[in-house]
């Protein structure tokens, strides 16, 4: 059928919904009438020829008291579905009495399928009964979906002599009504269907991101696509619809099978019923979703793995519920989530529970093929946020790293602004695979295509903006040459990753036993039930004098000594109440040294604070107060050592690096590698402005006061 067909069935769908719906409802709720009444027409037409053959098959297996009925129904009926009860919507239309239609219009939708009901509950349409009962407009819509006029079955309406009166829809034609109902819905209730819902032109961008480089390696054959995340399932409609026709410009023939998994119950509804209306019944079945099915705690098709997939995760939502229904993060065991890398057996990538976002990324990772030529390809739109939060050791963080590490990703392309209906943030679409091309291996791009849009003439929501067919050409034309441009950067895979390292000072303390100092030692033991250290300190003060003495080494072995021979024990908790207390920082003390190591026993190491001496190798105790931590990139000449020898000694020559501290990071800057620093204006240019504003306050002033000011 023609596309000009198919807009205006479309639109007279459309229609009935202002003719109906409009004082009942308001226009953000009319889907929920329309597009489940549409799916219950296509259905009770496709299910027309055979209905008498079920109604046979119904009273069989009853006589015979079989209650595992599904089975034998579907058969019967020659589709994935079917419909037991004894009514089709031509008999309902001739009901006059309301409440006798309502009756049999719930008895009519009782007798659907496990998979219809399954589609009605989630769209809460028998929710909708009583009211449009109520306003008697129930069989004003059954009547309006069987006008004459259009025609939503299989079959063609016929003449009396026989010729074609009104053309019969195959399923890929009711397959294309449907979903532009679905996206005319979403438009007009645009605030809310960018939770739901990715325009289609950004969508049609991530399919040819990941089927454009392989087109030519495309076989017959039979390919699963998948999106943990699929709304309405624009996704996979687009993905199939593109890898179909690339495969068949290649003279292959391709079969599908489309996955996915929604936690919303009415998208869920909507993508379940676009398979049965496509004529896709036995698909349908791998829709699975409703709000026990969220991707992140109870994921549908564990063990599963795709060849393509595709998803827009929401933003910066919290998975807090998932996580509490997964145990809590030290119980989680999950192997999407905890994984083996970098010699790490419990390797973490749990996110903060605020934004789950990447977490949805290592479920489509998880799900990869690893044991055929072209592995897997994927795509998935994120926010800015999954560039760079989360600091080295973190979730967020160490799912780049695994990511980058094993060399699956081959380019984020950043979107313009304005592109999705209900957020104007900045959006990145990531292109991973496990079967990178020999050019790209080690290397990662950078797209910006922030600037390569062409303006909407009316917003739709936040988005005032698409992609034209040129603007996607312009990306993919990058993405294929991986040349190096003003928009396109191609950068080792190291870039990205950083040590991130605690660098350490020695404590320098010094103690004054001056009479105020012991006066207000005293107050502090007195307090802390600790009286004996009074009269030690006081002792000291007249042996070893009142100082201040810079050693805290050489003053504590003293005073230990000391309190041997007054038989008072210097415990843990009375040594830490001297150096907290007593001690005070001075930075021409003395360094503090924590432990002596006997030779031969640890290496001397200057850069990790095992300093050489007489007696051995020892160590300084760290000033908590000084501590500071250096992000250092992976690519550093030298590594860790020289930028600590450049960037630290020469401002901190006592500093050392905390060897138990070393983490590995990755995150990602377009900001640093795109950013185009505006140019300083000239002299010329500064005075000129001074001397118009000079001009016009003189010109201000005169105004005022009535007179003449001159320069």
């Amino acid at each position: 059928m023609e596309q000009p067909q198919l807009s205006w069935i479309t639109n007279f769908i459309w229609g009935i919904a202002d003719d109906v719906l409009r004082d009942l409802y308001v226009r953000g709720k009319y889907r929920d009438v329309i597009l489940p009444m549409t799916v219950l027409r296509r259905l009770d037409a496709v299910l027309e020829p055979t209905r008498d053959d079920v109604l046979a098959m119904k009273q069989n297996l009853d006589e015979a008291g079989i209650t595992n009925q599904d089975g034998a129904l579907r058969q019967a009926a020659g589709q994935a579905f079917y419909n037991a009860s004894p009514f089709s919507l031509r008999d309902l239309k001739n009901r006059t009495n309301q409440q006798q239609l309502r009756t049999d219009f719930e008895t009519y939708l009782d007798g659907f399928s496990p998979n219809v009901q399954e589609i009605l509950t989630n769209f809460e349409f028998r929710n909708q009964v009583p009211r449009l009962s109520k306003a008697d407009a129930l069989g004003t819509l059954i009547e309006k979906l069987l006008d004459p006029a259009i025609n939503l079955g299989p079959s063609p309406i016929l003449n009396g002599d026989g010729s074609v009166k009104v053309p019969g829809l195959d399923n890929h034609a009711m397959g294309t009504v449907f979903e532009e109902l679905v996206r005319r819905f979403n438009e007009e209730n645009n605030e809310e269907a960018g939770e739901h819902w990715t325009p289609r032109d950004a969508v049609r961008l991530m399919a040819h991101l990941i089927f454009d480089p392989i087109s030519t390696q495309i076989q017959s054959g039979t390919y699963l696509l998948y999106d943990g995340a699929c709304g309405t399932g624009g996704m996979l409609t687009v993905a199939e619809e593109t890898l179909k026709s690339l495969a068949s410009q290649q003279g292959k023939q391709v079969a599908t099978h489309l996955y996915g998994q929604e936690i919303n119950a009415e998208t869920y509804a909507i993508a379940k019923a676009d398979m049965l209306v496509k004529g896709e019944g036995e698909g349908a079945d791998n829709i699975v979703g409703g709000p026990e099915y969220s991707t992140l705690s109870n994921d549908a098709f564990p063990g599963r793995e795709f060849d393509f997939m595709l998803s827009n995760p929401p933003y910066g939502k919290s998975w807090k519920s998932d996580l509490e229904r997964m145990g809590g993060k030290d119980s989680i065991t999950d192997p999407r989530f905890i994984i083996q890398h970098a010699g790490e057996s419990d390797y973490s990538l749990l996110t903060r529970s605020s934004d789950g976002q990447l977490l949805f990324m290592a479920n489509l990772l998880s799900k990869m093929k690893e044991n055929t030529p072209l592995g897997s390809r994927i795509a998935t739109v994120h926010n800015g946020s999954s560039l760079f939060t989360g600091d080295a050791g973190q979730g967020e963080s160490n799912i780049r790293r695994w990511i980058i590490e094993n060399d699956w990703l081959e380019a984020i392309v950043a979107l313009p602004l304005n592109m999705f209906y209900n957020t104007g943030i900045a959006t990145y679409v990531w292109v991973l695979t496990n079967r990178k091309p020999e050019h790209r291996r080690r290397r990662v791009q950078l797209i910006d295509a922030t600037s390569w849009f062409r303006p909407l003439r009316k917003n739709l929501g936040k988005k005032n903006c698409e992609f034209g067919q040129d603007d996607i050409d312009r990306i993919l034309t990058a993405f294929l040459s991986l040349e190096e441009s003003e928009q396109s950067k191609v950068f080792p895979n190291e870039a990205f990753g950083y040590w991130k390292v605690t660098v350490e000072r020695p404590l320098r303390l010094k103690v004054d036993l001056g009479q105020e100092r012991r006066r207000q030692f005293a107050a502090i033991c007195t307090e802390a039930g600790e009286v004996g250290l009074i009269k030690l300190v006081n002792l000291a003060a007249e042996r070893l004098g009142e100082g201040p003495h810079s050693n805290y080494n050489d003053f504590s072995q003293k005073l230990k000594l000391l309190a041997e021979q007054e038989d008072l024990k210097l415990t843990a908790k009375r040594l830490k109440l001297i150096q907290g207390e007593l001690a005070e920082r001075d930075e021409d003390a003395d360094p503090v040294v924590k432990k002596f190591h006997k030779p031969g026993k640890m290496e001397e190491d200057t850069l990790h604070g095992l300093y050489p001496s007489r007696h051995g190798v020892f160590e300084y105790e760290p000033d908590p107060e000084l501590r500071d931590t250096e992000q250092i990139p992976l690519l550093e000449e030298g590594g860790i050592a020289a930028f600590i020898e450049r960037e630290v000694w020469p401002h901190a020559a006592d500093a050392w690096v905390d060897s138990a501290s070393v983490k590995v990071g990755y995150e990602v800057s377009f900001t640093r590698h795109f950013y185009k620093p505006q140019p300083l204006r000239t002299l010329a240019e500064i005075t000129a402005d001074i001397r118009a504003l000079e001009q016009e306050t003189d010109t201000l002033l005169a105004d005022i006061i009535g007179g003449t000011v001159s320069a």
